[in-house]
């Protein structure tokens, strides 16, 4: 029979693939770590190049890390590593991790930096090696860019487990030195913005409610409350607006919906026109009467991904103290059947007064939207971003490789260019010729189109928007609660940070964006 320590250290090495070596005895009780980086050299050099940080310590240890690195196996290949006890009696656990070549830099062909994902991904697999291990203080090589180890480190050890009896071992992770302190400090912010979204995502729909969702981002936003002002709209100021697309989806659920709007106010003048952010926030799609599959359907609680993108990142960009207005907008609700759901052939006015015929009521997200586009007009916004999980035809075009664009400004085409050199997601550019053919005749607009070729109700958003110049940024996700990844939030904090750098601070221009996640969640 296996001890417990050898059971615990061959679980780790079957999920991690680490190998394990030790230089003297110490003790499994030891509750601090380590985590180093290391570079591969080019293959006519050989070998191994540690970091500063690993460099200092192996001075210290008078070349005992190198030794044992030199003498444990091959190189550490990007994305391995290898566990040492008792090199150093500070850190009896030192988990050594890949950072790929130290030449890897910006690919060109994705045009996106790999160094940053090397580390997020190397330092989120030390910390979750020593997490199996039970060290509770995780001391973190910065790498050379402490804000990306710092995201992977908090984006690693992330686990939704509030509801199980048994919860996974809690570990602090810390900046091991203080010369990156400022860049490590600004990670974990970003980091704890993005768990934010996944834990509303990866959350049960009945613990995470229209209300429940409100109630949430109020507390995360309450110690900003001197610069974000939180409006928690109930149904019957929805009525008021007159927002019969929006109200159609949630009077199928005993749940009432909430319009959930967000000021953030960081601009040192009044006078700026506002970023505004609009997020899908079905809390639930069941699919309505167009009922969705049974497999799977427990994966729809994170149906408002939107949402949770949107108001997460309000709740950072408060946090960070960005200099730019943003306004956050999420319709809140379930789609649920029942006998005062919306059904297939339903006439709905949306808040301009345009018609919509209702042709699948799985289709449901346009629907909340339409009224929350009409509703950020009244901003007079300098540009609309609309984060959605729309639609499942974004998995049959791009699976999750990529994330698809609609838009007629090559402005924020090149914004995104921008961002995407920042992490690690990448974009297609779809073509929008022939979308206003898409409409219907008979009516304002149909809610689907007939067209194979339709995806994520692109007609809908383009006459709803018809006053700006409107862009669609289409992509496909899973529920968020794979430790290490950095999903589609950090997309839009970096998109927010270049909005206020330079079209904040340049002539008037009219855009809107749309961001849609695929309907997989």
């Amino acid at each position: 029979m296996l001890l417990p320590c050898r059971k615990a250290l061959l679980s780790a090495w079957q999920r991690h693939k680490c190998r394990f070596f030790s230089a003297t005895p110490s003790s499994w009780s030891a509750k601090k770590g380590l985590v180093l980086g290391v570079y591969e050299k080019e293959k006519d050099e050989g070998g191994q190049l540690l970091t500063e940080a690993g460099k200092a310590l192996d001075r210290s240890l008078s070349g005992r890390l190198s030794q044992m690195l030199s003498i444990s196996g091959p190189s550490i290949k990007k994305g391995k590593g290898r566990v040492f006890y008792g090199l150093h009696e500070d850190f009896p656990s030192v988990v050594v991790v890949g950072l790929g070549k130290s030449s890897d830099g910006v690919c060109g062909k994705e045009s996106w930096d790999s160094c940053k994902e090397n580390i997020r991904a190397a330092v989120s697999m030390g910390c979750r090696v020593l997490q199996d291990l039970e060290v509770s203080v995780v001391e973190v090589d910065p790498c050379g860019d402490g804000q990306s180890a710092a995201e992977g480190a908090v984006l690693g050890l992330f686990e939704y487990d509030e509801l199980k009896s048994k919860k996974k071992f809690r570990v602090t992770p810390r900046l091991h030195g203080s010369s990156d302190l400022a860049a490590w400090e600004k990670g974990v912010v970003y980091a704890e913005g993005q768990n934010l979204a996944r834990w509303l995502m990866e959350a049960p729909a009945n613990h995470v409610t229209p209300t429940v969702f409100a109630d949430t981002i109020e507390q995360k936003l309450a110690p900003h409350s001197n610069r974000v002002t939180v409006h928690k709209r109930p149904q019957t100021w929805i009525e008021e607006q007159q927002m019969g697309a929006f109200l159609s989806v949630s009077k199928g659920s005993e749940e009432p919906p909430v319009f959930l709007e967000l000021h953030y106010r960081g601009s040192a003048t009044s006078s700026t026109e506002p970023l505004v952010l609009v997020g899908k926030g079905i809390t639930f799609d069941s699919g309505g009467i167009s009922l969705k599959p049974s497999s799977g359907m427990d994966a729809m609680r994170a149906d408002m991904g939107g949402a949770a993108t949107v108001c997460a990142a309000i709740v950072t960009a408060a946090a960070l103290k960005l200099q730019i207005d943003i306004i956050g907008l999420a319709p809140l609700c379930e789609n649920m059947p029942s006998g005062r759901a919306n059904k297939p052939g339903d006439v709905v006015k949306a808040k301009n007064g345009k018609t919509i015929q209702v042709d699948n009521t799985d289709a449901e997200g346009r629907l909340i939207l339409a009224d929350a586009l009409c509703y950020a007009h009244s901003f007079n916004p300098r540009a609309i971003v609309n984060a959605a999980t729309l639609t499942g035809a974004m998995d049959v075009a791009l699976g999750s490789a990529a994330a698809g664009v609609f838009t007629n400004s090559d402005w924020l085409w090149d914004q995104l260019h921008k961002v995407k050199l920042l992490q690690w997601k990448t974009f297609h550019l779809f073509n929008q010729k022939g979308l206003q053919e898409l409409i219907a005749h008979s009516l304002s607009f149909r809610q689907v189109s007939s067209q194979a070729t339709e995806c994520g109700g692109c007609p809908c958003f383009s006459t709803i928007a018809d006053r700006l110049k409107t862009a669609s940024l289409l992509t496909s996700t899973t529920l968020a609660n794979t430790a290490g990844e950095c999903f589609f939030f950090l997309c839009l904090i970096y998109f927010i940070i270049l909005i206020s750098a330079s079209l904040f601070s340049s002539v008037r221009v009219e855009h809107a964006l749309q961001l849609r996640f695929s309907g997989s969640l």
